[in-house]
């Protein structure tokens, strides 16, 4: 099947190992042929047995890559058939349904059936999680193949099975025996119900600078449709040894219950008004969008109710509403003189482009914060964005001592270098001399010609008397202003930068992360909680202003002297370089989500592109359960918010109505259930997985003809794939009357719901905010 350019999926009917798991027998045997005098018979032989190992009874947590519907969800999952995914694709055929040796059952098993299986069990079925909360009983592997009288446990064979083995402790179920045939999957069907999906897909960055890899999976899905409304327990059982046990009379009469083996469980609940519902959620979140410049709503900011206080003047509501619609939130503030006011604070997501403003990049270091506050004369107010930003710096500087150990040792270096330039600078003989050149010159004069010689001399003549000795020139001292000057000059300033490079390992990457809003507390982030409230998704741009005054603030560690102060530009301008070397990206735009999809889909696609190109992500991370923060290196034109769950699931379109859940199922009035199908063919028209165009059945009556047979209304709404009933073959026929089979990967690709996008155009020119 065929994907956007960002996913592509392809489905194969089955990955089987060369040999499944098992104990398997080495015969070696010796023939002697063309010679007569001796027997084979006499010839020795030797045998020698091994075991291929798999999962068997226990299955690793991590295996499993994901499944749908999520855990914990709720919503309308009438029409979804659940379905687990597997890290490992050979997982679901390492093992052999039917046993090597085993008598021939009357229903052949397809040599792709798998041995594990997925059933969905409402709660209330399952004696022991009455409740449906996924609850299993804890069983030694000798309890479950020999669980006692009126149960049936899997026929397994001794061998592979050893006294530890048989100790060890597996999850279990025990399903009522009538339960059970209705719901398993037949021999000839579970085939149809596992195929390996190989998944193609861009790099995206996931959570926290998660990568999805591409990769091939082994998919389950159930035969199960939920009903009705409740609890659900979606449980991945092993059917190995219950070969010719799967079909209707095919259990022993003295068998009540059937004991399985679980290798992994989840619930969900089926809520026709559900909230935890994938698609709904996605729906409420850009609800607020629609209609023409009703993207607006989908800016950071705060929104004032109409009314306004009788006492606010149409200036001051004016001015109020602008602050606010560029972002602003009036928070406390308490002036120097120790009077209470408020004053201003954006944080650095803005729903503007935000007006110029001082180069904090470029600032010499500051000792307060005073020098970022914006005054506002007209009304007497202050702009605190900027000074707590750098205040915010200096902060997360300080906190981390090995970040202040490093920038403080770098100014240290840096400060005497600039003094021995200075000294440099005031010595005639040296003043004309390169920073980098002392140490060569130095030793150039020491292996210079005759040096040895001249130097004998001197040390053999006798000392001058005391008041002939000539005093050493007196040194002049250069003033501070002709002291910068000579650490300006373009060779000194080099050197200067490449001290900083040297001493300033880690400083790049912290203040890297830094940019980032790292460790960044969220209040200074969204400063107000209805700027975000709950089930809202928010886009902004990113001040860039206001991330130089938080790098500025942290920059500003370690100066305590003016010559830290001069030397700082020379440490500025090496660490920008290094950052430069490591490909840092500046940060453009980005958007926030609160939702409950977040923390029922924690990884979902967010796909943005600007005129057709892929936007880079630079961070995705999950700043609380329900809170995702994603920072672009670009403003894009356009997003895409896919529906979770791996972009697709199984399925069939349309349901009975609510008002027929409780009609017996020849009761077909409101049985509107269809498949829509799709091009299972290469190089047909249309290509491979796009829609043909037309349905099956016409006349929107699916579940009437192909839900197993039932007694009674309680029975569940299970798919019957081969048989009198069979949906596998009316599929087959509809796609082309001269089929009468689909391949398990052919039948997959026609249960797949398409993913729910909602797809989001964003202003190409954002509105810029005039100068302050």
């Amino acid at each position: 099947m065929s994907g956007t350019e960002d996913l592509r999926v392809a489905f194969h009917d089955y990955r089987r190992p060369k040999a499944a798991a098992g104990v398997y027998t080495l015969a070696v045997q010796h023939q002697l042929k063309g010679h007569d005098r001796l027997d084979n018979a006499s010839l020795p032989g030797t045998s020698q047995k091994f075991e291929i190992r798999a999962v068997r009874f226990v299955l690793d947590p991590s295996s499993v890559h994901a499944h749908y519907p999520a855990k914990g969800a709720s919503g309308d999952f009438s029409r979804t058939l659940a379905h687990i995914t597997l890290n490992r694709s050979i997982l679901p055929w390492e093992r052999l349904l039917k046993a090597r040796g085993e008598q021939a059952s009357t229903v052949a098993v397809p040599e792709q059936a798998p041995w594990l299986a997925l059933m969905v069990f409402r709660g209330g079925e399952l004696p022991e999680d009455p409740e449906g909360l996924g609850e299993t009983v804890t069983r030694t592997v000798a309890e479950l193949r020999d669980p006692g009288d009126g149960i049936l446990g899997p026929d397994l064979s001794d061998e592979g099975i050893t006294d530890a083995i048989a100790a060890s402790r597996c999850q279990s179920i025990d399903v009522p025996a009538d339960l059970f045939t209705a719901l398993v999957p037949r021999e000839e069907e579970l085939h149809y119900l596992a195929h390996v999906r190989d998944v193609t897909t861009q790099p995206q960055a996931r959570s926290d600078g998660e990568i999805l890899a591409e990769g091939q999976y082994a998919v389950l899905a159930a035969n199960r449709l939920p009903n009705r409304p409740g609890a659900y327990t979606a449980h991945l059982v092993s059917l190995e040894g219950f070969h010719g046990r799967l079909a209707p009379g095919q259990l022993p009469a003295s068998a009540a219950a059937v004991r399985l083996c679980v290798l992994h469980s989840w619930t969900f609940t089926h809520d026709v008004a559900g909230t935890r519902d994938a698609a709904a959620l996605l729906d409420n979140l850009v609800a607020p969008a629609r209609g023409p410049g009703a993207r607006e709503n989908l800016a950071l900011r705060l929104r004032p109710a109409s009314k306004v206080t009788a006492r606010s003047t149409n200036d001051a509501e004016q001015y109020t509403r602008r602050r606010l619609e560029l972002g602003y939130t009036p928070l406390p503030y308490r002036l120097l003189s120790g009077e209470t006011t408020y004053g201003w604070y954006r944080g650095p997501f803005v729903p503007v482009q935000a007006a110029a403003t001082r180069e904090f990049a470029s600032d010499t270091p500051k000792t307060t914060a005073d020098h970022a506050l914006i005054y506002e004369p007209e009304h007497g107010l202050f702009d605190v964005s900027y000074a707590a930003a750098w205040t915010l710096g200096r902060t997360l500087a300080l906190s981390d001592p090995d970040y202040s150990e490093e920038m403080t040792r770098a100014r240290r270096e840096l400060a005497n270098a600039a003094v021995t330039m200075m000294a440099q600078a005031a010595d005639p003989a040296l003043a004309a001399a390169e920073m980098g050149d002392l140490n060569g010159r130095t030793l150039r004069e020491l292996a210079a010609p005759g040096f040895a010689t001249r130097l004998l001399e001197a040390l053999a003549r006798p000392l001058a008397p005391r008041a002939q000795t000539v005093a050493p020139a007196r040194r002049l001292r250069l003033s501070q202003a002709a002291a910068r000057a000579a650490l300006a000059a373009p060779s000194r300033a080099a050197a200067l930068e490449a001290v900083a490079e040297r001493h300033a390992r880690t400083l790049p990457a912290c203040l890297d992360e830094l940019s980032l809003l790292r460790r960044v507390p969220f209040t200074y982030l969204v400063p107000h909680p209805e700027m975000l409230p709950t089930e809202s998704i928010r886009f902004f741009r990113v001040d860039s202003h206001w991330i130089d005054a938080l790098l500025a603030g942290a920059r500003a560690v370690g100066v305590h002297t003016s010559l830290d102060a001069v030397a700082d530009t020379a440490l500025t301008a090496g660490i920008d370089r290094l950052r430069l070397r490591a490909g840092s990206s500046g940060r453009q735009a980005g958007l926030l989500i609160r939702s409950a999809l977040v923390e029922a889909w924690p990884v979902f696609d967010i796909i943005a592109t600007a005129q057709g190109d892929s936007v880079g992500e630079l961070r995705r991370d999950h700043l609380a359960p329900d809170t995702l923060l994603v920072l672009w290196d670009a403003l894009p034109d356009e997003v895409v918010i896919r529906e979770p769950g791996q972009g697709i699931h199984f399925g069939i379109d349309g349901n009975k109505s609510d008002d027929n859940l409780d009609s017996a199922q020849d009761d077909d009035a409101e049985d509107t259930s269809f498949l829509s199908l799709r091009q299972h063919r290469t190089g047909g028209e249309p290509g491979l997985g796009y829609s043909l165009g037309r349905d099956y059945p016409a006349d929107k009556k699916l579940l009437t003809r192909h839900l197993r047979p039932h007694e009674g209304d309680e029975a569940p709404d299970v798919l019957a794939l081969r048989g009198e009933r069979g949906l596998v073959p009316a599929l087959a026929a509809a796609l082309d009357p001269s089929l009468d089979d689909l391949a398990p990967g052919e039948f997959a690709l026609q249960l797949v719901n398409a993913p729910i996008e909602q797809r989001l155009t964003l202003d190409a020119a954002p509105g810029q905010e005039t100068a302050r």
